[in-house]
């Protein structure tokens, strides 16, 4: 098989289906046993973070994403973005994706979900 009509029938079908906007917290967790490439961006608050966070997330809160987002987030890769419950999160990747980052998924339930699913040595708050 031709690896150069591969790679674009590849882009041609993730084209016609994008990415969901939302990925769940067992999905992610699979990725990162993987060994799977993404940024993990945490838009909590600083004090929610020394609460309960996911090791090797990057912390830009909220309200610091417009401003920050070009200079520090690649939008050819894959972002998952993360808050407490999922609202903050899923209003992100919107936006994020509004601003071209076209692979930018909110994990479904937040740091809430990924205690009660995942890892429940994180303390709900």
């Amino acid at each position: 098989m031709d690896l150069e009509w591969l790679n674009a029938k590849c882009q041609l079908l993730s084209a016609e289906f994008p990415m969901d906007f939302e990925i769940s917290a067992g999905q992610v967790n699979t990725m990162l046993k993987h060994g799977e490439k993404f940024t993990l961006v945490d838009v909590r608050e600083p004090w929610e973070l020394e609460k309960a966070r996911i090791e090797g997330s990057k912390n830009i809160p909220m309200g610091e994403i417009p401003t920050r987002a070009h200079q520090e987030l690649d939008p050819d890769e894959h972002i998952v973005v993360i808050c407490h419950h999922g609202v903050r999160s899923l209003s992100v990747t919107n936006w994020l994706r509004q601003q071209g980052f076209d692979k930018t998924q909110s994990i479904r339930g937040g740091i809430d979900g990924w205690a009660r699913t995942v890892d429940p040595k994180i303390p709900l708050y």
